[in-house]
């Protein structure tokens, strides 16, 4: 008798916990196998320490291969379940599909950021929900501080300075808390124009900071944030992001250049597309995290909506507690349904208590309803976080130790650039990257040493990040690797856009008709070898002659060349990249003409003339394996900001 096979999506808390309890109550007896963008596990709640440089990067990461042996790891995202077939289709990191049949399915993809309707937040604003976004925000703080030292304009220097945090949840506090200590560290070393200090303002729209917790610690959290600088506004949210800055409810506008998103999250957007009954955009499950109506499917963490127990009417909030618990009970009966463990059994809960790091010796905790502050909270704080770990707490704590006697290390790595983790993603776990798989990688400027600080350099930009990034050097020039979530092609009319998520769930794009021949392709069509198709379903206009997309029958044509690229080292050399009619190879007879003149190179970030009928037009580089881009849906206009 062949094994039964279980699959999970997604390996963050609840996935990684359905995981390994599964390997060790089955023994051998199933497949089980996880579908994750990632080889790790992210613990999250150390997440603000590795933006404060308190612990490296791969401290808040344990391996799944490493800690899960009898599990088998596909790295990829899924962009579709076929419920009935029982099967889900994923692409992997390199833009290769597959798929992968089930028995057992456990929906565990977790969440993104939560995004309001406010105008600029998508543009200029990053969230905080993966390693990638903590890298980035390391690294720009620390930008920020340096060209502030260096700066002889007090506005700027007050500008660059001042760190703007929506949301006083847990997230949003940690960050401001951390930050406020991590600048004033920094500037010890860099020191400010005379008086001047760095600036973090935490702003939400609650009465209090962090509403979900007891007054009494939301008071001493409020205390501690205010006693280090930290201007906290209730009450407050962010009415518009702007180049310069944000405009403020109250009718203030804040020179910055940076905003950090942490209003919360929302689910991943991968269950919406099942046409399962949601609960606020989560997949309704009954108290054994089972989907009524669908035996083999099950749900946990915060994609499930998981009835409480303990106070019924309403469902358990999206928390790495609740979500770690989830797993269990997922697996206990998943195990059960195939025969394989005991009965099934009902998820319930009882609180243990909250704890919130505010760095140095700080902390707010409650431990089984005894509220704590200051040192004693601190410990209990720091024991809970190594006792929840399922990896990596030697390590861990010696990062502690060290950052207690040493001082921080704070410079640029610059391996994360501001377009690389957009605030509108499905995959806040993943970076962007420039290029696709076997793609000749963008040789301007940008492309050299120091190109990935280029977006925070200049006076009034912001990077992609802050409230400001729509410079002209904060964001690849169009046609380039990374230049946006879409791509469109040349075309005589107006472009109809499409989202990533639209075209990587297979959901055709409703209500936007189009309303000229362009076609836009998107970062998930061209990486999964789709090709783009025009309004009448044909090929795409402005393709080569109905030029054979990559991994389609018929070849892979030369690489932005209209006519393809002579081999190199032939007679009449290679064409120049990205250019109509080709730039002699240098060295061959002929020379290499003139830039800006006629038959040479058009001059760098201008219009390309259009190519003559009958001629392709010159191409983009394929986007890389970062595909999806969740669209906001219509409860995202509702909780906390």
């Amino acid at each position: 008798m062949s094994r039964p096979r279980i699959l999970i999506v997604g390996a963050g808390f609840a996935g990684y916990r359905t995981a390994r309890t599964l390997s060790r109550i089955t023994r051998g007896r199933a497949h089980i196998t996880v579908l994750n963008p990632t080889d790790y596990f992210l613990y999250l709640p150390l997440l603000p320490q590795v933006a404060a440089g308190i612990l490296e990067p791969r401290r808040v990461t344990v391996s799944l291969s490493d800690s899960l042996p009898d599990v088998r790891l596909v790295l990829g995202e899924a962009d579709r379940i076929d419920l009935d077939d029982r099967t889900l289709h994923y692409t992997g990191p390199e833009g290769e599909g597959g798929t992968l049949a089930y028995d057992r399915l456990v929906l565990a993809a977790g969440s993104v950021n939560k995004l309001l309707p406010i105008p600029g937040v998508a543009e200029h604003a990053h969230g905080f929900r993966g390693l990638p976004e903590a890298l980035y925000l390391r690294d720009h703080v620390t930008r920020q501080v340096e060209l502030a030292a260096s700066s002889d304009d007090p506005g700027t220097c007050a500008a660059r300075c001042t760190f703007v945090v929506v949301g006083a949840g847990y997230t949003g506090t940690e960050v401001a808390a951390h930050g406020q200590l991590f600048t004033d560290a920094q500037v010890r070393k860099h020191p400010l124009r005379q008086g001047m200090r760095p600036r973090w303002m935490l702003l939400d729209v609650a009465p209090r900071v962090l509403p979900e917790m007891d007054e009494k610690l939301s008071a001493t959290a409020d205390r501690v944030l205010r006693q280090r600088g930290v201007d906290v506004r209730m009450g407050t949210s962010v009415k518009e992001a702007t180049h310069d800055g944000v405009l403020l409810t109250d009718g203030e506008f804040v020179e910055t250049r940076t905003l950090v998103w942490c209003v919360g999250v929302r689910p991943d957007p991968l269950v919406e597309s099942l046409g399962l009954p949601m609960e606020k955009g989560r997949l309704l499950v009954d108290p054994h995290l089972r989907v009524p109506g669908r035996p083999e499917l099950f749900a946990c963490g915060d994609v499930a909506a998981v009835p409480d127990l303990e106070k019924p009417g309403s469902y358990t909030p999206m928390t790495a507690q609740h979500a770690w618990r989830h797993g269990k009970v997922a697996a206990e009966n998943v195990a059960a349904s195939l025969g394989l463990g005991g009965a099934r059994t009902p998820y319930r809960h009882r609180d243990l208590g909250f704890v919130v790091d505010l760095g140095g010796a700080k902390a707010a905790a409650n431990p089984l309803g005894v509220t704590l502050s200051g040192v004693p909270a601190g410990v209990v704080t720091r024991g809970y976080h190594l006792a929840a770990m399922p990896g990596n707490r030697v390590r861990v704590a010696a990062d502690w130790l060290l950052d207690a006697v040493l001082p921080r290390q704070a410079v640029q790595l610059g391996l994360v650039r501001s377009w690389s983790v957009p605030l509108d993603t499905s995959s806040p776990e993943v970076a962007q990257v420039p290029g696709g798989p076997g793609q000749r990688q963008d040789t301007s400027a940008r492309s050299g040493p120091g190109a990935a600080l280029a977006s925070d350099t200049g006076d009034g930009d912001t990077g992609a990040g802050g409230p400001g990034g729509a410079r002209p050097h904060d964001e690849p020039a169009k046609g380039q690797p990374g230049s946006g979530p879409t791509q469109v092609r040349p075309g005589s009319g107006a472009a109809e856009p499409r989202s990533e998520w639209e075209t990587a769930k297979g959901r055709p794009t409703t209500g936007r008709p189009s309303s000229g021949p362009t076609e836009v392709r998107t970062e998930a069509e061209t990486a999964k070898g789709r090709p783009a198709t025009g309004p009448g379903g044909g090929p795409a206009r402005n393709q080569a002659g109905d030029e054979p997309a990559r991994s389609q029958p018929g070849g892979e044509p030369a690489r932005n060349q209209p006519g393809g690229e002579p081999a190199k080292n032939q007679p009449g050399g290679e064409p120049a990249k990205n250019q109509p009619g080709g730039e002699p190879a240098k060295n061959q007879p002929g020379g290499e003409p003139a830039k800006n003149q006629p038959g040479g190179e058009p001059a760098k970030n201008q219009p390309v003339p259009e190519p003559p009928p009958g001629h392709p037009p010159p191409g983009h580089p394929a986007p890389g394996p970062v595909k999806r881009t969740d669209v906001p849906d219509d409860d995202s206009a509702k909780g906390d900001s």
